[in-house]
């Protein structure tokens, strides 16, 4: 929406834009209550600005209902408030790690003088240079894990306990509330242990935890665990900083592929991690096929696992960048004007990077898995259909209303 759109606050809750990426406005909002939590069943709308742009939030959002201050008393000690070391925990997918993103911003604005670590699966850590509040990363090999060799196992599961004590960590923070994050949890030794949980035997592990709510999108379920322990809501960021040999390797990327910086592109990633969430392959191809012939370049991505699948798209004359480093799609994703794909990783990396997606995706009910802050970057089935109902003349105007959105008209930027 444009920033000059008519945006009202409610009395006593003052909201400000605050916060620039270093690259472009990104979606940084400021929601700073002196009050109580407001009756949500009265019909003022709260400010919230982000960047240049401006939108409104009914009190009955999640945003008003989660963010302001829990009423009950903090259950943070008086010695967390000094600096305190923290394990965060969320060992995958890439996409809910980087759903995380909103609440390491918060625990870093809260602490700034914490070190704080984050626990992840090694095919996920890449990921975490991009996370600015992240001071430390451990990295854990999953594949040794599942290897069925004892020696592998239990060197793997040593080294991973010896590193965790000697962090010697004041507070864990488990963002997965699997069985084997609960027990990490406990054994971290941590005197302050939070989770979201999936099952109630595995609250013997937690000084606080707290059931899912399957109704929220993740990235707000994340933070709003974190305000149920006490910590006082902020700034709301969605911001991933892409390192700069990333989008070095992808503008290599885009030279051997005579791909041209000064040529909007478009980057699909067909498939996801489920199936039944794809949109068809062929229907794909047709949208590339579209938008080449309108003067737009399209580039197919995806990872090592899904070449062979891609094999079409490349016979059809489009360049496929499956099997390049996490972090090198994500600098594809950069140097393209809009990124269209299915419930990814790459859509949500490419939103928290500030860049426009279009996510094709089955539904924006609450708990789905839409691009954070921005359900309106989604094309949806009608409820109880398909995803393959969508079709490819409606994927085709909604890139062409969401190329018309970018800053110059859907050209690639030439430096940051």
């Amino acid at each position: 929406m444009a920033g000059s759109a008519r945006l009202r606050h409610c009395d006593g809750l003052p909201a400000t834009a605050n916060g620039v990426s270093k690259r472009r406005p990104n979606f940084h909002h400021q929601l700073l209550p002196t009050k109580a939590v407001p009756d949500v069943g009265n019909d003022k709308s709260f400010k919230v600005a982000s960047g240049g742009f401006g939108f409104i939030l009914h009190p009955s959002s999640f945003i008003i209902r989660h963010l302001l201050p829990y009423p009950a008393c903090s259950i943070l000690p008086p010695h967390m408030a000094a600096e305190p070391s923290i394990l965060l925990m969320r060992l995958k997918s890439m996409g809910d790690v980087v759903f995380t993103l909103p609440a390491v911003h918060l625990l870093r604005e809260s602490f700034p003088h914490a070190r704080i670590t984050f626990l992840v699966s090694a095919e996920n850590a890449p990921l975490l240079e991009g996370f600015r509040g992240v001071d430390e990363t451990i990295a854990l090999n999953r594949a040794r894990l599942r290897s069925g060799n004892p020696l592998h196992i239990l060197t793997e599961m040593f080294t991973l306990l010896r590193r965790v004590r000697r962090g010697r960590f004041s507070m864990a923070v488990d963002f997965q509330g699997y069985g084997e994050t609960a027990w990490l949890a406990r054994l971290s030794g941590a005197p302050q242990r939070w989770a979201s949980v999936h099952s109630t035997p595995r609250h013997w592990a937690y000084t606080h935890s707290f059931p899912c709510n399957y109704h929220l999108h993740p990235a707000e379920w994340f933070l709003s665990l974190l305000h149920q322990c006490g910590v006082r809501p902020g700034i709301v960021r969605n911001d991933f900083v892409l390192p700069d040999k990333a989008l070095n390797d992808a503008r290599q990327f885009f030279t051997a592929n005579q791909l041209s910086l000064n040529c909007p592109t478009l980057f699909i990633q067909p498939f996801t991690s489920t199936p039944t969430k794809n949109w068809p392959l062929d229907r794909y191809c047709t949208v590339a096929r579209h938008w080449r012939e309108h003067g737009r370049q399209v580039l197919f991505g995806g990872g090592p696992s899904e070449r062979t699948m891609l094999e079409p798209a490349r016979q059809a004359g489009f360049p496929v960048s499956a099997g390049v480093p996490l972090l090198v799609s994500a600098g594809l994703a950069e140097l393209c004007a809009l990124t269209v794909c299915g419930d990814t990783g790459l859509l949500h990396l490419a939103t928290a990077m500030g860049k426009r997606a279009l996510a094709i995706i089955p539904s924006t009910a609450p708990g789905s898995k839409y691009p954070f802050l921005h359900p309106e970057w989604a094309i949806t089935a009608s409820a109880g259909v398909d995803i393959s109902s969508i079709g490819a003349e409606a994927v085709i105007a909604a890139c062409e209303r969401a190329l018309a959105e970018t800053a110059i008209g859907g050209a690639t930027p030439q430096s940051r």
